[in-house]
């Protein structure tokens, strides 16, 4: 059938499944360096604990039936490689029935991942991958071109990912209809990058140009996906190019960089198509019956866009096969830090020798400038932004967090930046204070040094010891 290939995007196609395939790479090894301490058998919240009260229907893994450090590991690994064997092009060196296994393995693989990741791995983009990576199994090799439907059903996750997130900010927050969110966003967000400071201090007049081309983007454009050639392409074009201004201003894991991925399956690229077989029909027949099924399933959150409740980053089911999806539908206004500090006194007294624990990403010294991260994403970092939020985003965790500080547990402090305690003599007690964060002022930055000012807010968490251990006086 001529009608169920789009040869013109062949190079769209093996662009977008190369980049997937990096995007694959950085979360198994996101889950390879830090499984242990946040998911292992000593981990803040344990896999083993959590699959004993989650039946498998409610969270299919291959975990479910077994589970040990060295088992994820060699999962997470496994997962590494078949994502640097995806970037390499091995899926083009097998049949077509190989290339779409192989494309399945990591979904699989990450999938079992996700689905006993708990709080960890309950954002936006894990269902992004996985919904991506799932529609990418049915894209084929160089046997035969692109198949239309596949090609449509990625367009219409970009979609739903731009127009919902679009929709949420409209309706969650008046600052997104008064232009005047990004007087904050900047200083707030969950992890700033090394520019967002400067982004912050842009002319107010200029944030609210690009709140406004924001919306744009986000509500107008998208109906140009499924226009033809070239409005399409630039409709995507446009989408790219609001992406990488993202990553330019913030850390937001590989969120930007999947809808850059979504974004280029749509771009057709000035290049000749190589010659194809014809699709085979049991091809055909699976793809067709695969897309039935994902239309069928879309109209969930199509009736979430269109509530008045509608919420953001949600699965309506154990596969992840079809999600919605949202960002920042509010922004807070003041940004909040939990300072984690211990000391090695016998006595925890308030003006004793405290000493402060530093994150990778997230403010901690008022002098230390904010790094690039992402796409990797600091698991922590970004719990510890909710954490400021509200205690009870922290409840299932926080506390063994803070045991393990107290045990210099040497797979929880490889999440840290700097520990102010040796390994062989770890702090008497540990505590936790909450701050106001604020950034410094053009003027303060040239005299102090500092991108940071902060203010002491409220104790968060008392003076805490290890029960049952002798002093070590």
């Amino acid at each position: 059938m001529e009608w169920f290939t789009a040869p013109d995007y062949w190079l769209a196609r093996l662009v977008f499944q190369r980049a997937l395939a990096v995007v694959y790479l950085v979360a198994f090894l996101t889950a390879v360096l830090q499984f242990r301490a946040l998911l292992g058998e000593r981990g803040l919240t344990p896999v083993p604990r959590f699959v004993e009260r989650v039946p498998f229907r409610r969270a299919p893994s291959l975990f479910q039936w077994r589970y040990s450090d060295r088992f994820f590991a060699g999962c997470a690994w496994a997962g590494c490689a078949v994502s640097a064997a995806l970037v390499a092009g091995l899926d083009s060196l097998l049949p077509l029935w190989g290339a779409m296994v192989l494309w399945l393995v990591p979904w699989a693989l990450y999938l079992s991942i996700v689905n006993v990741g708990q709080t960890w791995y309950a954002f936006g983009w894990e269902s992004l991958l996985l919904e991506t990576g799932f529609v990418a199994v049915f894209l084929g090799n160089e046997e035969v071109a692109p198949p239309i439907v596949v090609l449509f059903l990625l367009r219409w996750l970009l979609f739903r990912v731009e127009f919902g997130a679009g929709l949420i900010k409209m309706r969650g927050d008046e600052c997104w209809r008064k232009l005047t969110c990004l007087d904050h966003h900047h200083e707030t967000q969950p992890m700033p990058g090394p520019l967002s400071w400067f982004f912050h201090h842009l002319p107010r007049p200029l944030h609210r140009v690009e709140v406004a081309a924001n919306h744009v983007t986000q509500l107008v454009v998208p109906f140009l996906l499924f226009a033809p050639h070239p409005v399409s392409t630039a409709a995507a074009a446009l989408m790219v190019a609001t992406q990488l201004w993202l990553v330019l201003s913030g850390n937001f894991s590989w969120l930007n960089w999947i809808t850059i991925v979504l974004a280029l399956s749509v771009v057709r690229f000035p290049a000749d198509p190589p010659a194809t077989a014809a699709a085979p029909l049991w091809y055909e027949v699976v793809v067709l019956a695969v897309a039935a099924l994902l239309v069928f399933l879309s109209h969930r959150p199509v009736r979430n866009m269109i509530s008045r409740r509608q919420v953001m980053n949600r699965s309506f089911d154990s596969l992840h096969l079809v999600n919605t999806y949202g960002a920042f539908g509010s922004v807070s206004r003041v940004r909040y830090e939990v300072v984690v500090e211990g000391t090695a006194d016998e006595v925890a007294r308030k003006d004793g020798d405290w000493r402060e624990y530093e994150f990778k990403g997230k403010p901690g010294d008022p002098r230390r400038w904010p790094r690039q991260f992402a796409p990797y994403h600091l698991r922590l970092d970004w719990l510890m932004w909710f954490a400021a939020l509200s205690p009870s985003y922290a409840g299932s965790w926080f506390g063994t967090f803070v045991e393990r500080l107290l045990e210099n547990d040497r797979a929880t402090l490889r999440l840290l930046r700097s520990s102010p305690f040796p390994p062989d003599a770890p702090p008497r007690f540990v505590r936790a204070r909450l701050f106001r964060y604020r950034y410094t002022t053009w003027r303060e930055l040239r005299e102090t040094g500092a991108c940071w000012e902060r203010t002491y807010v409220r104790e968060y968490l008392p003076p805490t010891r290890l029960t049952g251990v002798p002093d070590r006086s």
